[in-house]
């Protein structure tokens, strides 16, 4: 009999036990997206999942359903908001009518001061406070341009050079040690949601997150991959994912033949 109880304390701690881990499942999670400001309904917002690449719009009501586990991120975007991201936590599949705020721009940069510093109208006076470029720039013989390179320092002139004079190098940096950020290039390329939502957008901020790459890292990529910087400054989010897509596959090509040599 002892041993009976003893299984059956067991076997019940066990499930009260489980019970507790956070749910791994990969299910429906709903919410409502509303302005801040007004507490109204958001129609329209795209809505991605960072962690499972998948995507989608909230209806007019501000309601939107995305696959999700717990601990995924959520990105948030819409035109003259702030973008938001948040995890997703089991008390939000718990307890329903989760409401997501997001902020106008127009409020979140109000406490921003854009002006760096004073002008006071007088040209002698101006030109002594205006900042100084402490950017050095670095010239090769034969090459027309110079390149800048941040500080005046040894590893700044070996970096410059390298990028320069060996620029699948470059590319093997960022490619190689990102792998699993490019692996989710085919996952991006294949949810229609996200698509849109990039075809969009010029600002590069869902393509930072969604590929953990910063700005200057994406322009490096395309510098390297002979884009001109008219089609970099200019092209949509979508036009730059199929871009580096595109430039990814060449270098796998060129690493795959370089290691059979």
């Amino acid at each position: 009999m002892k041993k009976i109880i003893g299984l059956l304390f067991i076997t019940t701690s066990f499930f009260g036990f489980a019970q507790d881990e956070p749910d791994t499942d990969n299910k429906e999670f709903n919410a409502i997206v509303i302005n801040a400001q007004s507490d109204t309904p958001m129609e329209s917002v795209h809505v991605v999942n960072l962690n499972q690449v998948v995507g989608t719009i909230t209806n007019e009501k501000g309601e939107f359903s995305i696959k999700a586990t717990v601990n995924d991120t959520l990105y948030f975007s819409f035109l003259g908001f702030k973008s938001q991201k948040i995890r997703v936590t089991n008390d939000m599949f718990k307890f329903k009518d989760t409401k997501i705020s997001l902020t106008e721009l127009a409020y979140a940069l109000e406490e921003v001061i854009v002006r760096p510093y004073q002008l006071t109208g007088y040209l002698e006076i101006d030109v002594k406070n205006l900042p100084v470029n402490n950017a050095y720039q670095y010239s090769i013989s034969g090459l027309s341009v110079g390149y800048e390179a941040g500080n005046k320092n040894p590893s700044a002139v070996t970096k410059v050079l390298g990028a320069i004079l060996n620029p699948a190098d470059l590319l093997r940096n960022l490619f190689g040690k990102k792998p699993a950020q490019m692996r989710k290039l085919r996952q991006v390329k294949e949810d229609d949601e996200i698509r849109n939502l990039l075809a969009s957008k010029f600002d590069r901020e869902t393509l930072t997150e969604l590929l953990q790459l910063e700005k200057v890292d994406i322009e490096d990529i395309l510098n390297n991959c002979s884009y001109s910087k008219s089609f970099i400054k200019t092209a949509n989010d979508l036009q730059i994912l199929d871009a580096i897509s595109a430039c990814y596959e060449d270098f796998k090509v060129l690493n795959r033949d370089k290691k059979g040599k």
